[in-house]
Parts: C-alpha cells; structure tokens; sequence
C-alpha cells in the first residue's frame, strides 16, 4: 500500500467513526453560510433577508440584528393545516398548534423558549395570521446558556415578498426554505456572519 492510498484509507476510517458516533456537527463546516443576504447550503446559493439592523456579535432583545456566529439548528415547526404532509427534514420535527407562542420577555423565567399559550408574560404567537411562520427552523441562539436580554425567538423562517429586513431572522422564500430543510443532516449548523 502507498502512503497516499494509507492516507486515504485513514481518512476514510476517521470519517467513517465520526459518522457512525454521531459527531459530524463537531468537526464538519457549518451547513448552512449567511453571507451579504444570502444563504448557501450544499453549494446552491439563495435570496435571504436578514435583520433589519444588519448582523452583530453583540445581539440584544428587540435591536432588529441577526445574530452573528455558528449555531445549531435544534427543531422545525410547521402549520399541520397549511402543509398537506410534514416538510421532509432530518432534523426534529414538530407540528404547531394554536395554543403555541415563544417567550420574549427578558424578565420572566420562560424566556426564549417554547410556550402554551395563554401565557403572563410578553410573547410572540407561532400560529400566525400571515404565513411566515408555516414552516421554521429554530437557530440555537442565545440558548445554552439562556441569558435574559440577548435575543430571543431567532428562526430561520419564511421571508417576506422583496426580502425585507425582519426582527433578527433569517428568511427564505417558501420553496427554497423547503429545498433547503430537506437537504440537511440532523446535526445542522448555520454560520450567519
């Protein structure tokens, strides 16, 4: 055997391992690439919005920034009544229902997490009127640990027509959002700089 070829098998072995652990989100580049109000995933390029204040490494609740960094996509939701079946995606998957909202009060222990609705503290509904909600995914900012005040409900979501600027989201067209969730390993990560 040639050393290229021992190198090669080597690699093959190391890939294979990581693989078979689970590990690929540790040691692959980010899936996803946010980039000048684009997102790449497997080398195909889309139209995104991005916060309406632009990207920081300094988020605050409500400054209109995307965050900046690399993070995990934990889980998609999805409006059971708009999509005939679910999106097909290897990341954790879950339907909405009516009774569905996300936390945004920096004071309240709920912050920055999924809640039922009614709800005490200061929220945003997941069921949603418009259809930007249809379909997410939610990007693991801000929560590991949850700090009150650093931004909370950051998903990767349906854009609006023209691709406005939205609250700190990344945004898609429907269609692009579906191609792109169907194409992704169930450790993904989004690299939004």
């Amino acid at each position: 055997m040639t050393r290229r070829q021992s190198l090669l098998l080597s690699s093959l072995i190391v890939a294979a391992l990581i693989a078979w652990l689970g590990l690929q989100h540790l040691t692959a580049p980010a899936t996803l690439l946010v980039r000048n109000h684009s997102l790449t995933c497997a080398g195909k390029t889309y139209p995104c919005a991005i916060g309406r204040s632009g990207i920081s490494s300094d988020k605050h609740e409500g400054d209109g920034r995307s965050p900046a960094g690399i993070f995990t996509l934990r889980r998609v939701y999805y409006r059971p009544d708009k999509l005939a079946t679910p999106p097909h995606t290897r990341l954790p998957i879950q339907p909405l229902t009516a009774t569905d909202g996300w936390c945004d009060d920096a004071s309240h222990p709920d912050y920055n997490q999924p809640i039922t609705l009614p709800h005490p503290a200061s929220h945003e509904r997941l069921w949603r009127d418009d259809d930007l909600y249809d379909i997410f995914a939610v990007i693991g900012w801000n929560d590991q640990p949850i700090i009150p005040g650093r931004g909370s409900a950051i998903f990767l979501h349906i854009a609006r027509p023209g691709y406005p600027g939205t609250a700190g989201c990344i945004a898609l067209r429907r269609e692009d959002l579906l191609e792109v969730l169907a194409s992704l390993p169930a450790h993904a990560t989004i690299d939004i700089r």
